[in-house]
């Protein structure tokens, strides 16, 4: 690739972050384009007040155990001290909200972080290991947890359709497989590296490994608890089973490419409860649940982004005028040096 070829592609890729984040906040409208205010806010009022605030709380959590994905991943790459705390949280958490809404977590995600750690100086090659690394916390955590769900949720919910539990066999599987092979491998490959075109990468310790899963499980946990207040004034379910049946139902919005999982998600949800509930209860509560885990973290951490970016230019604007106040003064300081030396 040419030299302007490698420019091009990085300022595309650079403008990509923008471009990812407009399509997020057009994905948002798209969610809830059926539904005027007022069908929004009749469904929100039935869900107590202090069940909101605790989901608030359950995603405010969520989103800064996601801006650790970035630690772990800037640690992972001997990077750790090089980076400012609230650098890696700003991405991470806006990596996240826009992947979350916007699908495809590696173009989208991995786009916004390339624009913000290429500042930081942090390489491109790194970069694209931070994302491979934050890729595989994110399934190995989302692995477990499915793993342990498959044993929590009883077997007769999802009997009424032999494709879900046909999927759901098959998801504990890939699952279960995927999280004994990671953890093997980084006990036989202990400080090796695999090649992958120009990219090395360091197999992780087992240590690396497990922090990587007990992470990836917390923000999993953390998700299902932003739905399981909104949820339970009108089901009453154990957390153990609910928290299974949430992350099934989000890995098969994950595996379906859908931009949020929308409508994959929710489906298996009402297929699994029973049909005695209130389906517009339920309604109000996954609108609830994703107006607070999708749309106001992508609204505040989209807010700070700009604000940044705002600072960004500000400064940049200010370092030239300053340079170029001083620019004039450089000639008559070289006469001056050469007048001393006469």
């Amino acid at each position: 690739m040419s030299f302007k070829a490698k420019r091009l592609f990085k300022k595309l890729v650079s403008y990509s972050g923008l471009f990812f984040f407009v399509l997020a906040a057009f994905m948002l409208w798209w969610q809830l384009r059926e539904y005027s205010l007022s069908d929004i806010f009749h469904a929100l009022v039935n869900i107590p007040f202090i069940n909101l605030v605790a989901a608030c709380i359950a995603c405010a959590l969520g989103y800064l155990a996601l801006s650790a994905y970035d630690y772990l991943a800037l640690r992972y790459i001997g990077a750790g001290g090089r980076v400012s705390w609230w650098k890696w949280m700003l991405a991470g958490m806006l990596g996240f909200a826009i992947s979350n809404n916007a699908g495809n977590a590696v173009v989208s995600g991995g786009a916004i972080r390339y624009r913000l750690y290429t500042r930081w100086r942090i390489s491109g090659a790194d970069i694209v290991k931070m994302i491979t690394f934050s890729g595989f916390t994110f399934f190995l955590g989302f692995s477990a947890i499915v793993i342990a769900g498959y044993f929590l949720v009883p077997s007769h919910i999802l009997d009424k359709s032999v494709g879900a539990n046909v999927g759901i066999n098959t998801l504990f599987i890939i699952c279960t497989a995927v999280v004994v092979a990671y953890l093997i491998a980084t006990l036989i490959f202990d400080h090796k590296t695999l090649k992958i075109g120009k990219i090395k990468f360091e197999v992780p310790k087992t240590r690396t490994a497990l922090l990587q899963i007990l992470l990836g499980a917390t923000d999993s946990v953390l998700a299902g608890l932003v739905l399981y207040f909104c949820l339970t004034p009108f089901v009453h379910i154990p957390f153990g089973t609910y928290i299974g049946l949430f992350v099934i139902a989000q890995a098969t919005g994950v595996f379906s490419q859908v931009p949020g999982g929308i409508g994959v998600f929710e489906s298996i949800f009402l297929l699994a409860l029973p049909d005695t509930v209130d389906k517009a209860d339920i309604f109000g509560a996954l609108l609830a649940y994703r107006i607070i885990y999708y749309v106001l973290p992508l609204i505040g951490v989209g807010g700070m982004f700009f604000i940044y970016e705002h600072w960004l230019r500000t400064r940049m604007k200010r370092w030239l005028n300053e340079a170029k106040d001083k620019i004039p003064q450089i000639p008559n300081k070289i006469k001056n040096i050469k007048h001393r030396k006469k």
